[in-house]
């Protein structure tokens, strides 16, 4: 739900596509004013072209050797009303259905709804821009050098990790609930968290405590490290397309284009005998589960990928020993094909909430993922960059043996950001195309290791 706001908060305030949302509220204090960051990897994806950033234990001031002055770093950060501070809120609110009045305060602060109308969800936020003044950032690097001697810059020299730093965030000036309405949509989502996790709060997957002073988005800038030296790029570069797919050619990207990146990286898997498939299952929807054991895995494929020749993949988690096992014994190409459709596979993953996910494994258990598949497919096929442009789908990709998978179905979509009625009529809600595109993604691949073997 914190993933869900604060993408929702970067959709409205990002003018060049340089904020980041923080998708982990317990990852918020990563992501502070001097922070470093790695990049995850480059290549970008049909359904993410954002970078992916990933926080390190260290500071700007770690890793630079000492000034003249004897100064830290730690005073180039933003007083809290100083001339690179300011304030600013922002409020959202979907009603169903109104047959009433709608009155938003002023200060932004309060939403109330008169009459019959039926409110589904409503936040609103106050937040407080903090940056780095660029000239003071700038006399630190003409005063202060990079200490080559640093383990953590020596590691990154071996692998060529891309280094960042956080320059600007976005936080909360006060604390703030975001909520969402039970429907019965949600109220079945509440059963399938009470199966998987042995607790059926409803309330606790429907909101979202934001605490004042919390890291909601941040700007990173790119540091390029020469013996010493470092300089910052400040223009941003243009993203490398998907080898073999060019955006460019595809103005508005619709199935066939995602069909063709998700058969590159996961077809690899189709190759795999039956029980390797069923392994390679079990570990995904481990992951699936426990989002430390995600990035345990994610981060293990990288260092495959960056280390193609003697990388250690010994492990002592049991959910992933098998699989870690399998890769460390395979040919060296067939490995790297592997680590690149799990990873492909993870970051469809991490693009969606932890609800879907939930239904994801609840879909699997009630093998309704191949008809899931399709019925994404279909969405997939009309123009999903235009918000309020409704279409129709085949009703019958929307005929279950059981409502309940229907309505699990449904809730799973509408999670991607398009609202699906049981005629088939569709409606895109706040540029889901991504978010969708994922989707299908997660299900070719959780139906391709759980098909007919």
């Amino acid at each position: 739900m914190f993933k869900k706001v604060t993408r929702y908060i970067v959709s409205q305030m990002d003018p060049d596509g340089r904020l980041a949302p923080v998708e982990n509220s317990g990852q918020q204090d990563r992501f502070r004013p001097l922070c470093l960051l790695t990049q995850k990897r480059k290549q970008n994806t049909i359904f993410r072209s954002d970078p992916y950033y990933e926080y390190t234990e260290f500071k700007l001031d770690s890793v630079l050797l000492p000034g003249k002055d004897g100064k830290s770093t730690e005073s180039l950060l933003p007083s809290e009303d100083g001339p690179d501070s300011s304030q600013f809120g922002l409020t959202k609110v979907t009603v169903d259905k109104v047959k009433g009045d709608l009155s938003i305060s002023v200060d932004g602060a309060s939403v109330e709804l008169k009459g019959g109308g039926s409110l589904s969800q409503a936040f609103s936020i106050k937040m407080k821009k903090k940056a780095i003044p660029m000239d003071l950032l700038e006399s630190v690097r003409k005063n202060r050098k990079i200490n080559m001697d640093h383990s953590f810059i020596q590691q990154l020299q071996r692998t060529g990790a891309d280094l960042f730093l956080v320059y600007e965030i976005l936080e909360a000036s006060e604390e703030t609930v975001y909520k969402e309405d039970t429907k019965a949509e949600l109220s079945f989502l509440a059963k399938i968290f009470a199966k998987f996790f042995g607790e059926g709060s409803t309330e606790h997957i429907e909101s979202a405590v934001i605490p004042k002073g919390c890291t909601l988005a941040f700007r990173a800038i790119q540091m390029k490290i020469s013996k010493g030296e470092w300089e910052l790029s400040y223009f941003k570069e243009r993203p490398t397309p998907v080898t073999g797919i060019s955006f460019l050619e595809i103005p508005t990207p619709k199935l066939g284009a995602v069909d063709r990146e998700v058969k590159q990286y996961c077809g690899i898997f189709s190759e795999l005998p039956s029980g390797l498939r069923v392994m390679f299952l079990n570990t995904i929807t481990a992951v699936m589960r426990d989002r430390n054991l995600f990035q345990e895995l994610s981060q293990k494929m990288e260092g495959v990928l960056e280390k193609t020749d003697g990388y250690e993949l010994k492990i002592k988690s049991p959910d992933l020993k098998d699989l870690l096992s399998t890769l460390e014994n395979s040919p060296r190409d067939r490995r790297l094909q592997l680590a690149k459709g799990i990873t492909y596979t993870l970051d469809a993953l991490a693009e969606l909430l932890d609800n879907q996910l939930l239904l994801l494994l609840e879909s699997l258990e009630r093998k309704i993922v191949s008809q899931q598949l399709q019925l994404v497919g279909k969405l997939l096929e009309h123009e999903l960059k235009k918000v309020d442009m409704p279409f129709r789908v085949d009703a019958s990709l929307l005929s279950f043996p059981r409502k309940e998978d229907q309505t699990l179905t449904m809730t799973l979509v509408e999670l991607s950001r398009v609202k699906l009625r049981e005629d088939g009529s569709a409606e895109p809600m706040e540029w889901p195309f991504e978010v969708v595109a994922a989707l299908y993604v997660a299900l070719y691949a959780l139906n391709l290791l759980s098909g007919p073997k």
